[in-house]
């Protein structure tokens, strides 16, 4: 295989030759999650690295914080932009087998692995970093939802379950929309306040 069919392999990417049916997802969560993806790969990167300074200062548990989350980032960047690793051919692999698998997969992963960095050290480069990864585990969770039903659709569901949680012989008046919940509903009437008594 050449080096123009490799990157141009790599670069076509969302939606395209998914052997799992994601055809409900909209084009636009597509590109937003690998985008998110990106972009929070690179900052959990960039942040880890900060937080490995930490060390200077003695703090254990930001360095091991920081090599976490240049670990996660390094995961992030290999499934969602393969082409930053194109010379190291297992990643390639490693991103067809994360398109092959169902959205909600990747929401587990990323959700998952942006949490201990911030755990072991809270600060503000640790939540911004593992922030954009849990947030592109959130968009892959919305993704694994699928499409929204049409407005007819969601109304003709809504009417199936009232009719059958409606008694039968209720049936025949309740099939306008607007009918009363209660049938022995009284008018809301205003008495006043109750009086006061100054004798007692």
């Amino acid at each position: 295989m050449s080096f123009a069919e490799r990157v141009a392999g790599l670069m076509a990417r969302p939606g395209q030759g998914d052997a799992v049916d994601k055809d409900d997802v909209p084009w636009y969560l597509k590109y937003a999650g690998r985008a998110v993806g990106i972009i929070g790969g690179f900052f959990a990167v960039l942040f880890g690295l900060y937080n490995c300074i930490g060390i200077l200062l003695g703090d254990i548990s930001c360095l091991i914080s920081g090599v976490l989350q240049i670990l996660a980032g390094f995961v992030v960047l290999a499934i969602e932009a393969p082409f930053c690793f194109m010379f190291i051919d297992f990643v390639s692999k490693i991103a067809e087998m994360a398109d092959n698998r169902p959205y909600w997969n990747r929401a587990v992963l990323y959700c998952a692995i942006a949490i201990p960095p911030v755990i072991l050290c809270l600060g503000l480069g640790s939540l911004f970093g593992c922030g954009l990864l849990f947030a592109t585990g959130m968009l892959y969770g919305m993704m694994s939802l699928g499409k929204k039903a049409s407005a007819e659709e969601m109304r003709n569901a809504a009417t199936v379950v009232d009719n059958k949680n409606i008694p039968t012989s209720t049936t025949n008046t309740s099939q306008n929309s607007r009918v009363n919940l209660v049938n022995n509903a009284q008018p809301i009437s205003f008495t006043g306040p109750p009086a006061f008594d100054s004798n007692a």
